[in-house]
């Protein structure tokens, strides 16, 4: 069993303050599994037997809308668990999981999931966790609402890579546009007007922004 997925375990939020021989085992019971860039993990609807901590890389979970289209809910950073619906609330994924950058993740086995929780422990920090999803959730809509593009384009690179004069994303325009909530259309003339504006330039895969740009933030 390697160190390194043990220590992934005890540093991830879900399953922080355990012991360390519980980390253990749960990572010597785990199956990992690397992904390539636009990899499905799992579908919507999809039968689910496993809950996943990302260890590297990223993935976008979407869901699809009445009209047919799918909308990204969630990035997935790493050391973030996601799946965890299938334990209680019901037995198939409600969104799909897709590797946006090259990915590996660790699976949980539900059965084993629902053994830990018989410890008290355990089971207040997965409340706990349930909870702050919630929150998640919530800041989600209201983030959607009361951001324009610009500003969710800067919150976005702010989260996800610190607020720097150059970065290299690792995922595509494409998947920025959906996970800030906008059409690859409307991103793309939001990139052409913050160039005219001087403010944000794309030089190969590197992103050059200038400090007015993180006052959107």
């Amino acid at each position: 069993m390697s160190v390194g997925l043990a220590q992934a375990v005890c540093e991830c939020e879900f399953f922080r303050g355990l012991a360390r021989a519980t980390c253990e085992q749960l990572a010597a019971y785990s199956r990992v599994r690397s992904l390539r860039k636009r990899e499905t993990l799992f579908l919507e609807q999809s039968k689910g037997s496993a809950i996943f901590l990302l260890v590297e890389g990223s993935i976008g979970l979407t869901k699809t809308t009445p009209d047919g289209s799918a909308v990204v809910i969630r990035t997935v950073k790493r050391g973030e668990t996601f799946g965890e619906v299938i334990l209680f609330e019901q037995d198939r994924y409600p969104v799909t999981a897709t590797a946006l950058a090259a990915s590996k993740v660790m699976g949980f086995a539900r059965l084993d999931i629902l053994r830990l929780l018989e410890h008290a422990p355990f089971r207040n920090d997965f409340i706990a966790m349930l909870m702050r999803k919630q929150r998640y959730l919530a800041e989600r809509v209201r983030y959607l609402t009361a951001y324009d593009v610009e500003q969710r384009f800067a919150l976005f690179l702010k989260e996800q890579y610190g607020e720097r004069p150059q970065l290299t994303p690792t995922i595509s325009k494409k998947d920025i546009a959906a996970a800030i909530g906008a059409t690859p259309e409307t991103f793309s003339r939001l990139l052409q007007r913050l160039k005219r504006e001087r403010l944000v330039q794309w030089k190969g895969k590197t992103l050059l922004l200038r400090p007015a740009f993180w006052a959107k933030a």
